[in-house]
């Protein structure tokens, strides 16, 4: 007899874990399009590769779409002092510049490179497509 009370609660046991649903787990089989790079690194200066590379891979998602896809778009035309400028922003730590970007509060006064402005457009723009 299978419902017997000294099998039944393997029988339990036995159908939830053959019933239970898949779950993916990182991301496994899942398509994670919005994430990445999507522009080429060809013809590009080795200082430009760096920089490209580190904005899209800050440490939290949010500030990898923000500064990744403002790189995407604008790392081949910033000139020389533009570039330092975008290194120096890398260094503020994730919380600050994020809450910079976002308004929630302001940047240092020695942190708040005329790029900043053009990185905070670019954002309010893409949203708003």
């Amino acid at each position: 007899m299978i419902f017997s009370e000294n099998r039944f609660p393997l029988l339990q046991i036995m159908l939830y874990i053959t019933l239970a649903r898949p779950v993916r787990a990182f991301g496994v089989g899942l398509d994670l399009s919005m994430t990445g790079s999507t522009r080429s690194s060809d013809g590009l200066t080795d200082r430009r590769k760096r920089l490209l590379f580190r904005c899209w891979h800050r440490g939290t998602r949010e500030m990898d779409l923000l500064l990744g896809r403002f790189a995407d778009a604008e790392i081949g035309r910033l000139a020389d002092d533009e570039l330092g400028q975008l290194e120096h922003l890398l260094e503020i730590p994730d919380p600050d510049l994020y809450a910079a970007l976002i308004g929630d509060r302001p940047l240092a006064p020695e942190d708040a490179v005329p790029l900043f402005a053009r990185i905070k457009a670019f954002r309010a723009v893409e949203r708003d497509t």
